[in-house]
């Protein structure tokens, strides 16, 4: 019972951190649900919580999502997903997660280098990033902190953002969530702990909104970078805590 009051908890700290910045939610449980429930039950039931997570970012900014950017990083992006599910179901993860940790630390720097120059991704490009992004998400735990850079490069920043990139994180999930059901990965017991860990995501995401609407640019800058960093580190102990 312990365990279960801490993992509710955790996910409604985690909701509210990812209410505020976008991301995060799945990276922070992490260390919590492999100590529970072991890295194999982490995953997928993680994917099941994250599409009630995102349910909760849509909800709270509905009027602010740019459904264009949703749909443009969604079309590649859901296949893509799916085809990433599909190995990992049979590719160990943990090298994957430590590059990606390391990337993460990398993409604090590549941010700063695309506000200071004002680089700006099109729709198309949008795209393209949604692919790779979808492709990566069927693959490992969580790769929000990759959206993060690719959706502000795009112009979206506070609650048009936070709504826009969880709209199409939605997608992606759901098509990984299909996999992990046609390949006879989930159980009814994995189902429950997603959405018990789900609920306490949107609990803590909805009791942010008010926060991000205080938030000025700069701070919205810094928080996401806090968040990328805490990402890093968090797929490095995933890839150390897996092998």
């Amino acid at each position: 019972m312990t365990i279960y009051m801490c993992v509710a908890l955790i996910a409604m700290l985690a909701g509210a951190v990812s209410g505020i910045v976008g991301t995060g939610s799945s990276l922070l449980l992490l260390p919590v649900m492999v100590s529970a429930f072991g890295p194999k039950l982490a995953i997928p039931i993680m994917a099941i919580a994250a599409i009630l997570g995102n349910l909760s970012r849509i909800v709270a900014w509905w009027g602010e999502i740019d459904w264009r950017a949703t749909l443009a990083y969604t079309l590649p992006g859901v296949p893509a997903a799916s085809l990433g599910a599909h190995l990992l179901l049979a590719l160990p993860t943990w090298t994957i997660d430590c590059a990606l940790g390391i990337f993460f630390w990398i993409m604090i720097l590549i941010r700063r280098l695309v506000k200071n120059n004002r680089w700006r991704l099109s729709l198309n490009q949008l795209g393209f990033c949604g692919g790779i992004v979808g492709f990566l998400t069927g693959l490992v735990l969580s790769t929000g902190p990759v959206s993060v850079p690719i959706f502000t490069a795009y112009g979206l920043s506070g609650g048009a953002f936070i709504g826009t990139e969880a709209a199409s994180a939605l997608f992606l999930y759901m098509s990984k969530v299909s996999t992990f059901s046609l390949q006879r990965a989930l159980s009814i017991h994995i189902a429950l702990m997603g959405l018990f860990v789900g609920g306490g995501i949107m609990l803590g995401t909805l009791s942010s909104k008010a926060l991000v609407r205080r938030l000025t640019v700069t701070h919205f800058s810094f928080l996401i970078d806090g968040i990328l960093l805490i990402s890093g580190a968090g797929f490095l102990y995933s890839s150390w805590h897996i092998q």
